[in-house]
């Protein structure tokens, strides 16, 4: 098969949709690697990185495309590329479709084979190439959310951890899951107390059994939203619904009753925000504020630290676009029921309910 690694093109994105190393194995399975120049040097790899181990360097993105049976890449198609993607080619990367009705109508039109990194999943519900760069993401959302609780930042002036004699800063996390317990494993490293909700009980026994005492759960209802957003500095938005859009469990009132510099990080802005007030931002403009609370809600978090991110996504993709080369794509996704999950978008069709739900697309399923 001819693999096309294109480079990213989304604002301050750079990370790559294959490391060396990937092409290598590629290679060596007898596939054909197209690069574009300069796809690796935001995550550390030069064009010569790519050439020692057998890829094509090619200048542009459409050349890429245009000569590619299969794109990998990490973030969806930006408006730009939407022409560009042919029919019957196989795109593997983050699609997040059910936040963008333009990006599905689009790869509808496209005739293509959208298989999305975020609905691969295992029979245990897990979703192993989505699990690396949540962890990326929910750490960072500390990292960040701290440094924009800093009043030069517009935040509240809160120091996470505290100093003696002062109480630590707050944190709130919405979802015990991937996002949600690595960011609260980050704040309480920090110190900061951590109030953590779910509506799944396994999950909160699970945070009680591996977290220290001063992280504490809850149920996640709309009552203790509303009593916990008053009282805390830093709010994370870890909530996923898979291939869906994520429910708005903070509406637009209970912005009036957080402190003045309360700080939101939404994760969850991929699949359209947990946050009634969440738009997508960039690395570039990160941040907005909306009455007196800052929101960050940047859609490609992990992009600011590429080399690490790279290396993680490439580990747990890998694998599966190897599959898929070998094996032709209906071949490995009948053979393995996780690939078969991420299949979104067929030659026209939604066949991923979610997102026909999303958008209300029932009529265009297996027409």
């Amino acid at each position: 098969m001819i693999i096309g690694i294109p480079k990213e093109i989304k604002n301050n994105e750079s990370r790559v949709g294959m490391t060396p190393a990937g092409v290598m194995e590629m290679v060596h399975n007898g596939h054909t690697v197209h690069v574009q120049s300069g796809a690796g040097f935001g995550s550390g790899f030069s064009d010569e990185d790519y050439k020692k181990v057998g890829a094509h360097i090619l200048d542009t993105i459409g050349q890429v495309y245009t000569l590619s049976e299969m794109i990998v890449k990490v973030k969806e198609p930006i408006r730009e590329e939407y022409a560009m993607v042919q029919k019957g080619q196989i795109v593997f990367t983050y699609f997040h479709f059910a936040s963008s009705q333009r990006l599905t109508q689009a790869m509808i039109d496209s005739r293509a084979v959208c298989i999305a990194y975020e609905t691969v999943e295992d029979s245990d519900g897990t979703l192993p190439l989505l699990t690396p760069m949540s962890e990326v993401a929910g750490r960072m959302a500390i990292q960040q959310g701290a440094k924009y609780l800093e009043k030069p930042k517009k935040g509240r002036g809160v120091l996470l951890g505290g100093v003696p004699g002062v109480p630590p800063g707050r944190v709130l996390v919405l979802g015990a899951g991937t996002v949600g317990i690595q960011a609260a494993k980050m704040a309480a490293g920090l110190g900061a107390h951590v109030t953590i909700l779910d509506v799944n009980m396994k999950r909160l026994r699970y945070v009680n059994d591996v977290m220290p005492s001063h992280v504490v759960t809850e149920y996640s209802n709309e009552y203790n939203i509303r009593k916990h957003v008053r009282t805390h500095d830093l709010i994370v938005g870890g909530v996923l619904i898979k291939g869906g859009r994520a429910p708005k469990l903070i509406t637009r009132d209970m912005l009036k009753t957080m402190h003045p510099g309360t700080v939101i990080v939404d994760v969850a802005v991929d699949q359209g925000g947990c946050v009634e007030t969440t738009k997508p931002t960039t690395h570039e403009n990160p941040i907005y504020i909306i009455d007196d609370v800052v929101h960050y809600c940047v859609a490609n978090m992990p992009g600011a630290v590429p080399y690490t991110s790279t290396l993680a996504l490439t580990n747990v993709t890998l694998p599966y676009a190897l599959n898929i080369a070998n094996k032709g794509w209906e071949a490995a996704c009948s053979e393995d029921a996780s690939l078969k999950r991420g299949l979104n978008i067929v030659d026209g069709r939604v066949v991923y309910s979610e997102i026909s739900e999303a958008f209300d697309l029932s009529a265009r399923i297996l027409v």
